[in-house]
């Protein structure tokens, strides 16, 4: 017998009719647009842009859905009796007008929530300050190599909404989980993974405080038969198994615990009982980096209870670093380039200079989220023969390197670079053959990018040209 997804059926029954409003016309939030007027919904659109900064294609599909419209800084002065409100992520809950729309008695959302709502198969969330994307894709990998009808979305992939129709109970679904889009749900996914919490988007967060309990939300809906992921070493998410009645599983790099996943000397091994158990040497797998083993180690974590351990240690040794992650660009005379470009804080970076054993060229600085670069100094020290600063954060980078060097009495190269192509023409000039070129800016790109990726590609572009 055919399956049938009741619930989405009855959802779909609601709309008809019912005032929509979506707000933001990101990636997320467009496929919504023809999905609601297929329902029959009255569909109101609120975007912060200018109308002249809406491609006209864009604004020509509102047109042909019939959708009302409003756009410009105060546009949300207008978001009023609705019945149910499509949230982008960065419009976060708190705002006041979604507060007092919800008040009324409409249902504030995300596509990403409605889509764990009504989802009818098992749900896998990953979230994070570093290794979202890797952990997702490794677990991704995982299920496909054992034949599992998976999909990948959340912060990576294609929006899934429009998808449900074909989504059956036997299928697998993989979300990478923002604190954005995880603020103000209430729901869980069935088996959640959290790597690690350090202060992050503290520039759009009220404050760490609010960033750490969006996190939490991946398992405040769990039940006692979902699953728990934690990173043993970071001391927020361990103590994250004293808030669940979910089972938990432990990872760790540093402590040979017990029971969970562990990197012990450069080998990953299972322990059980306080037997621990070789799984994987790390010389086989393609991967980067002691963050990246531990990232595998959430992965298998994750899904030991859906594919056996011989099919993982495939797909984990066949799987390649995600781009714009530690990802190797080129040698040129003697000297390996490697773009970072989606390390956008300073633990990302310390993760990234720590992957390697060779002397460091490293590229550095960007948009400035308000974080602390204190701790990103004494790495820099002991890895970086040669530092190249730009953005709005070189000032920042720059005063906390020069304050260790006076503690340290050491001191290293600093360039200051008015443009990503002077840091490469720079690094260039100033590298060594059997030195790395690391591109890891420990801050966001929106000073001068649209997104990392763009950053990245223009760093790629930028080195395959040289």
């Amino acid at each position: 017998m055919e399956f049938v997804n009741e619930k989405l059926i009855e959802f779909n029954n609601y709309l008809n009719g019912k005032k929509v409003a979506i707000i933001g016309l990101g990636v997320s939030n467009l496929p919504l647009l023809k999905y609601m007027n297929n329902q029959n919904a009255k569909i109101t659109i609120f975007d912060e842009k200018e109308e002249e900064d809406i491609p006209r294609k864009l604004l020509e599909k509102l047109d042909k859905y019939n959708a009302n419209y409003f756009f410009g800084k105060n546009c949300l002065e207008n978001l009023k009796n609705f019945d149910i409100i499509f949230r982008s992520p960065s419009c976060l809950p708190t705002r006041e007008e979604l507060m007092l729309e919800e008040q009324r008695g409409a249902i504030v959302t995300t596509e990403i929530e409605m889509l764990m709502k009504l989802a009818p198969c098992q749900i896998i969330g990953v979230t994070g300050s570093d290794g979202k994307t890797t952990t997702t894709s490794l677990i991704y990998s995982i299920l496909k190599k054992k034949g599992y009808n998976a999909y990948l979305g959340g912060n990576i992939g294609k929006p899934l909404f429009t998808k449900l129709e074909e989504i059956k109970p036997e299928d697998k679904l993989v979300l990478e989980l923002s604190s954005f889009q995880l603020m103000g749900m209430t729901v869980s996914p069935n088996i959640s993974i959290i790597t690690n919490i350090t202060p992050n988007h503290l520039n759009i967060h009220k404050d760490y405080n609010e960033y750490i309990e969006a996190k939490k939300t991946i398992f405040k809906y769990q039940n006692e038969n979902d699953y728990l992921v934690l990173n043993y070493d970071n001391e927020i998410t361990r103590n994250c198994k004293n808030e669940t009645i979910s089972k938990v599983i432990y990872f760790s790099s540093k402590e040979k615990l017990d029971n969970g996943f562990i990197v012990d000397n450069k080998i990953i091994k299972r322990c059980d009982d306080k037997i621990r158990k070789h799984i994987l040497d790390t010389k086989d797998i393609l991967l980067r980096g002691n963050h990246n083993f531990e990232n595998i180690c959430a992965a298998l974590a994750a899904t030991e209870k859906l594919v056996d351990e011989e099919t993982a240690i495939k797909a984990i040794e066949e799987f390649r670093a995600v781009e714009h992650r530690l990802e190797f660009i080129r040698e040129i005379e003697g000297v390996k380039w490697y773009n970072d470009s989606v390390s956008s804080s300073p633990t990302r970076t310390i993760a990234g200079l720590n992957s390697f054993d060779e002397d460091i060229v490293l590229i550095a600085g960007g948009y400035d989220k308000n974080l602390d670069y204190t701790p990103l100094a004494k790495p820099i020290l002991k890895k970086v023969k040669t530092l190249i600063l730009l953005g709005a954060t070189s000032g920042k980078i720059f005063d906390a390197v020069k304050n260790e060097e006076d503690k340290e009495g050491k001191n290293i190269n600093i360039y200051m670079a008015d443009t990503l192509a002077d840091t490469v023409n720079l690094a260039k000039k100033y590298s060594k053959k059997g030195e790395v070129v690391l591109f890891s800016p420990a801050s966001a790109s929106f000073d001068m990018f649209k997104n990392f990726a763009e950053r990245g590609n223009k760093f790629k572009d930028l080195v395959n040209n040289l």
